[in-house]
């Protein structure tokens, strides 16, 4: 009987061992998930995975930071500020007014962050955004400097609000977003310029054949008013002819009526022999 209990604990600690060995394998497969979404990877764009515990605070901490200024505007205005604070060269890459670029970089980080829970809805959203800023040219330490600058921002401003999983969770989507912006405009920006500049000829050439088409236009047309001209005048002229051959065959029968009233108008004497011979 000792022999079967000790074998029956011995089988119960293998079984707890292996539990525990299955829980510690998920726990390191999740934070190795973590750690490699912390770097920016610009060599491959797929849709990102994180825990759900991560992405809730992540979400949780960017809700906070919004309710705690005092409109969308000032947390724009924040997240502008603590950017070129901290790299003010990235100024020049920058032409719209400050005020509308703080709102945009706030409505293009709400729309991340809320697209967190839905991997293939967040890689469409970062994808639109990457295909909106194919004119910047973004690099791999310029994407750590934006990333530093929010997380510290955030760190500022929260405090232990900003738990070490929230912190993950925001530099995991910054280095993902900023990897797939890098990766965008390495693969697609030249496809694109083809396809601007083959639309550019096709527009160039459907103008010069619409402009071809007007001047030939505008040279047939002096060539039909001379014809019409002509016409007109060779119609006056027939009518002219026929007016005078009118005038003329009047002229002749009036001459021949009045010859021959002439001839059937009674002579009237006018000497003796006349009369009476």
């Amino acid at each position: 009987e000792e022999e079967t209990e000790l074998l029956a604990e011995d089988e119960e600690a293998e079984d707890c061992h292996e539990a525990d060995g299955e829980g510690g394998d998920g726990t390191a497969a999740e934070e190795e998930e973590v750690i490699a979404v912390l770097e920016v990877d610009d060599k491959v764009f797929e849709e990102m995975r994180l825990p759900a515990d991560i992405v809730a605070e992540a979400q949780q901490a960017w809700s906070a930071f919004i309710n705690a200024a005092s409109s969308r505007e000032a947390a724009g205005e924040s997240i502008y500020a603590a950017l070129f604070d901290s790299a003010p060269s990235l100024q020049s890459l920058f032409k719209t007014p400050r005020s509308v670029m703080a709102m945009r970089f706030m409505n293009g980080l709400n729309s991340i962050v809320s697209a967190m829970t839905n991997p293939a809805a967040l890689k469409v959203t970062v994808e639109t955004l990457g295909f909106q800023h194919l004119d910047l040219e973004v690099t791999v330490p310029r994407v750590v400097i934006f990333r530093d600058a929010i997380v510290d921002l955030f760190d500022m401003e929260m405090g232990a609000r900003f738990t070490s999983k929230a912190r993950s969770g925001l530099m995991s989507i910054l280095n993902y977003v900023g990897g797939a912006y890098i990766y965008i405009r390495r693969e697609y920006a030249g496809r694109i310029k083809i396809i601007s500049t083959s639309w550019r000829t096709a527009n160039n050439k459907v103008a010069d054949i619409t402009e071809a088409d007007d001047e030939a236009a505008g040279e047939g047309e002096p060539a039909d008013q001379e014809g019409d001209k002509q016409e007109e005048k060779q119609q006056s002229g027939s009518s002219s002819g026929e007016h005078a051959q009118r005038t003329r065959t009047g002229l002749s029968g009036l001459r021949a009526s009045g010859e021959a009233n002439n001839a059937n108008v009674m002579k009237v004497p006018t000497t003796f022999n006349e009369m009476f011979m």
